[in-house]
């Protein structure tokens, strides 16, 4: 098939960049040796000539915009009436303001014309920001994806259920708008794609009839090795973009409410929260005692390989995490909380056990004094969780379920 995929969001390349940048990449290498694939994406501040060529190297065909220019249609600041006007337009154009001011006139000129001219048998949304580039009559031409990633409306309820969000009262006021958005853009295709069954339910409850086929990610065992020896010692990992809201509550909950009481314990105990821009918040935690934030690293995967391990203490944030595959295809021992093992069967009677789970402070204290003490444990957990990531999670395994979607 002729595939045309929208990635204005995010420049895929390097995956490592971000969980958008890395679902994006892998499965278009997939895409790729099956399909003629167009990509349309825009160039950043810090994608190099190389990284472009190594997308030209991939695609059929690579389509890059100049770097977004944030749409003067939306007024951005925080003064009040700046804020009443960003509602105002939500309210008018039904879509949100950190949505809309990523438009660009040029793109949805070329999308159009692309599509009109009948040089393509479908349109992929990787993300569902890149929806706005999609006209409802496409799905008369060609058949129309949008591979959500998480649903927005389902994203900030969980963050206020979870007393996650940055702004609570603004949030709640825009909930019912974002479920009117979602299901005004989800109408537009003809298949949506979700990375987890509790997403799905979630984008269910505001479309019923909506066709969704699961896609989760995967992992890319070439690069996320599995460790030669466990390390021992009494090391603890985070890993994750830092400036995301659903991380940044996580590693302020953990290394101000657990890691105490397992320093307390353990006084030779070490936290490390890896990860990309890390905000003030975050960086304050690195004065805490046994603390240490890195910001970006070279090697994501070394910072695994040395820890004895793994958390993921998320309190919010919907989607199957890629830091928690990641980490398990490293081999280390993993303690996460459900939202961090959303979508991954790891601890019921029918399979091996995979990860421990904890949710309170004290789960967490057990959970992780546990892996601390028993090496064998520690074990058992690295070599189930690469297994169940070699037999489920690969991205060869994601791309051809994104195939069947394509087939139907």
């Amino acid at each position: 098939m002729r595939l045309l995929i929208l990635s204005l969001n995010a420049f895929p390349y390097p995956p490592t960049s971000g969980p958008a940048e890395g679902r994006t990449f892998n499965l278009l290498k997939y895409l790729c040796q099956h399909h003629q694939v167009t990509l349309v994406t825009h160039r950043t501040t810090d994608s190099s000539q190389a990284d472009e060529q190594v997308l030209k190297d991939l695609v059929a065909r690579l389509q890059v915009f100049p770097p977004l220019e944030k749409s003067a249609f939306v007024q951005r600041g925080n003064s009040g009436i700046k804020k009443v006007t960003r509602f105002a337009q939500f309210l008018i154009t039904a879509t949100p303001p950190n949505i809309a001011y990523r438009f660009s006139p040029k793109v949805y000129a070329w999308v159009n014309q692309f599509v009109r001219d009948g040089k393509c048998d479908a349109v992929i949304c990787e993300h569902s920001v890149n929806e706005m580039y999609i006209q409802p009559d496409f799905r008369e031409q060609v058949q129309t994806v949008v591979d959500i990633h998480s649903s927005v409306y389902g994203w900030i309820l969980n963050h206020l259920e979870a007393g996650a969000s940055r702004n609570a009262m603004r949030d709640r006021f825009y909930l019912p708008l974002l479920a009117r958005y979602e299901k005004r853009y989800c109408r537009k295709f003809s298949h949506l794609i979700a990375t987890t069954p509790d997403d799905r339910q979630q984008l269910l409850a505001l479309m019923p009839n909506a066709k969704i086929t699961i896609v989760p990610n995967g992992v890319d065992l070439e690069t996320f090795t599995y460790r030669p020896a466990d390390p021992g010692g009494y090391r603890l990992v985070f890993v994750g973009t830092m400036d995301s809201t659903h991380n940044v509550d996580a590693a302020c909950f953990f290394a101000t409410e657990v890691f105490p009481r397992v320093l307390a314990r353990y006084p030779q105990a070490a936290l490390t929260l890896v990860g990309s821009r890390p905000i003030a918040a975050v960086q304050a935690l690195d004065q805490l005692p046994g603390v240490t934030v890195t910001g970006r690293v070279p090697s994501i995967v070394e910072y695994i390989h040395q820890a004895t391990v793994g958390v993921v203490p998320l309190r919010a944030g919907l989607g199957i995490k890629t830091k928690t595959l990641e980490s398990m295809a490293c081999g280390i021992p993993i303690v996460a909380s459900d939202r961090g093992l959303e979508g991954l069967t790891v601890d019921t009677a029918d399979v091996p056990l995979r990860a421990l789970r904890a949710n309170r402070v004290e789960d967490y204290l057990t959970a992780i004094s546990r892996l601390f003490e028993a090496a064998d444990l520690r074990q058992t957990l690295s070599h189930n969780a690469r297994q169940m990531i070699e037999t489920e999670y690969t991205w060869e395994i994601a791309g051809q379920r994104y195939d069947q979607v394509l087939s139907i």
